[in-house]
C-alpha cells in the first residue's frame, strides 16, 4: 500500500525540482524527504527518481505516480469537505473552525475588510486568519496547508500558470489605468504607452506578476521601461506620481482617491482576480461561505 503523505512529496518534489525545496516548504530536513522518497520507491517497487547533479528527475513511472497522486489527493480534499458540511447543520449556523485566507495587498485593502464583516454575520463562529502573500507564492502554499483559500490574479499579459492541484472560480475583472501628471492619447494601449517610452517608470518588485505586466505590456508596445522605482503598494505609487517621480500601470482596485494631480488614463487591458483553493476542497462550507462573502463585498 503507498504511503498518502509520500505521495504528496512526490507531488511536491515533481513541482519543486529538488529535495532541498521540499524540504524547506514542508518543515523538513533534506534527509528525512530523501528516506521517505526511498521508502516510496520501495512501495512502489520501481524507480521513481533519477539524479542529475543537485536535482532529481521523475522518471516515467514517477511521473504516473504523480498524476494519480494528483487524484488521491483530490478525492481526499473530497473527503474531508463532505464532512465538514456533515458536521454543518444544514442552516450554516454551526458552521466554526479557522478558515486561512491568502490576499494581494490590494485586495486585502479594497475587498476583505466588507468581506469578512460579511462572513461574521453569516458565520460568526468562524475564525478567518489573513497572509498578505503575492499571487506567485501563492500556489505552493496552497499545495502546502498553509492557505485553505487564496485570491489570486492575472493580467492579459501575464496569464496564470496552470496548477493541477488547485482549482479556481472567478471573482472581479477590473480595468488597467495609466497614471501620469498629463494628459495622454493614443489610438490604443499600444499607443497611449508609446507616448510615455521616455518616462521614468514605477514597477513593483522583481519577480512579482504586477512587474511583469508592465515589462511586459511595455514590451508589446515596442519599447522596454526606464525604471525608477520598485514600489508595491499603489497608493505609494500614485502618490509617487503626483510629484513626477514617474509614471506607472495601475488597476482600478488600485486607483481609490487618487493625490491631486494624477491623469488616470483608461487602458483596454485587464486584471481578473480569482479565487483559488485545493481542487477538491470547493465545496468545503468554510469555503463556499467565504467565496460568498467575496463576492457580497465585490457587488
Amino acid at each position: 500500500m503507498l504511503d498518502v503523505r509520500r505521495l504528496r512529496l512526490l507531488r511536491e518534489l515533481a513541482y519543486r525540482g529538488t529535495i532541498a525545496a521540499v524540504a524547506e516548504a514542508l518543515t523538513f530536513t533534506p534527509s528525512a524527504v530523501s528516506q521517505q522518497l526511498a521508502a516510496l520507491e520501495r512501495e512502489a517497487g520501481v524507480a521513481l527518481l533519477e539524479r542529475t547533479g543537485r536535482r532529481v528527475v521523475l522518471t516515467p513511472a514517477g511521473v504516473a505516480l504523480v498524476r494519480h497522486a494528483e487524484a488521491v489527493l483530490e478525492r481526499l480534499e473530497q473527503a474531508a469537505a463532505e464532512l465538514a458540511a456533515a458536521r454543518t447543520d444544514l442552516s450554516g449556523t454551526n458552521l466554526a473552525g479557522t478558515v486561512r485566507i491568502g490576499a494581494f495587498p490590494t485586495a486585502t485593502r479594497a475587498i476583505l475588510p466588507s468581506a469578512l464583516a460579511a462572513l461574521a454575520r453569516s458565520h460568526p463562529s468562524l475564525d478567518p486568519m489573513v497572509d498578505e502573500v503575492d499571487p506567485a507564492e501563492v500556489a505552493p502554499r496552497l499545495r502546502a496547508g498553509e492557505l485553505d483559500v487564496a485570491l489570486v490574479h492575472e493580467y492579459d499579459f501575464v496569464p496564470a500558470e496552470p496548477d493541477l492541484a488547485l482549482d479556481a472560480v472567478p471573482l472581479l475583472d477590473e480595468p488597467m489605468y495609466l497614471a501620469t501628471v498629463h494628459t495622454v492619447s493614443g489610438e490604443g494601449d499600444a499607443a497611449t504607452l508609446l507616448t510615455c517610452r521616455d518616462a521614468p517608470w514605477i514597477v513593483s518588485t522583481p519577480g512579482t506578476l504586477c512587474h511583469a505586466m508592465t515589462v511586459r505590456a511595455c514590451q508589446a508596445a515596442g519599447f522596454s521601461p526606464r525604471v525608477r522605482h520598485h514600489i508595491d503598494d499603489f497608493a505609494t505609487v500614485l502618490a509617487m506620481v503626483a510629484v513626477g517621480q514617474g509614471v506607472a500601470l495601475v488597476p482600478e482596485l488600485g486607483t481609490a482617491d487618487p493625490p491631486e494631480g494624477v491623469t488616470l488614463t483608461a487602458l483596454s487591458m485587464r486584471r481578473r482576480t480569482r479565487v483559488a483553493f485545493r481542487r477538491g476542497a470547493g465545496g468545503h462550507p468554510a469555503v463556499v461561505a467565504l467565496i460568498a462573502a467575496l463576492r457580497s463585498a465585490v457587488r
